[in-house]
């Protein structure tokens, strides 16, 4: 390429890169929304007690949508099913409504929490109000809990005794709140 060309070329580029940038550059990005729809409860109280047991879930503290945080350090003070959902995670779309018949049933002698695990809030937030979820649930975009436990793919369920103790773990989806129930029963000792 003769100097001459190789000048207009680059001469040609200069002019159509302020061109591609200028458009918009003064103006600020739009901002992803930062509020939930969702009508998740409030995360519950925790007594002041660390979790104790031979095993027990990493110490992270993540605030609720709903109201409230979620400090996985501390005793629940009743047994709990944590749930680490995510609105990319396929089998996340069949089991997070049983999840929620579950809370349905719980009443005051289970906890049903969930975790919005690597997720960003708009999706998250279609995702709850698409699967008609209420229960409380922490939301933890970077996935601080994932990577504490080393895991990558989802639904993951913990169950919980009321010091925190970690019981039983269930890998990958369930397949009707009836199984759910028998876990409960089986791990926990609460009959739904």
């Amino acid at each position: 390429m003769s100097t001459g060309r190789r000048t207009a070329v680059l001469l040609g580029l200069g002019l159509l890169l302020p061109a591609c940038t200028a458009s918009g550059a003064d103006e600020p990005a739009p901002a992803a929304p930062t509020t939930w729809s969702a009508p998740l409860r409030a995360c519950p109280e925790q007594p002041d007690r660390p979790a104790a047991g031979a095993a027990t879930l990493p110490p992270v503290t993540l605030e609720c949508p709903g109201g409230g945080s979620l400090d996985l350090g501390r005793a629940p003070g009743t047994p709990t099913v944590v749930n680490l959902w995510a609105s990319w995670c396929g089998p996340c779309r069949e089991e997070l409504p049983l999840v929620q018949d579950l809370a349905d049933l719980a009443g005051d002698r289970l906890s049903v929490v969930g975790v919005i695990s690597k997720d960003g809030v708009p999706q998250a937030d279609a995702f709850a109000a698409d699967a008609g979820a209420t229960f409380p649930s922490a939301y933890d975009r970077d996935g601080a809990l994932m990577d504490e436990l080393g895991i990558r793919a989802l639904p993951f369920t913990y169950l919980l005794d009321a010091d925190g103790a970690l019981v039983h773990t269930q890998v990958g989806p369930v397949a009707s709140v009836d199984q759910l129930r028998a876990l409960v029963a089986e791990h926990l000792g609460v009959q739904l």
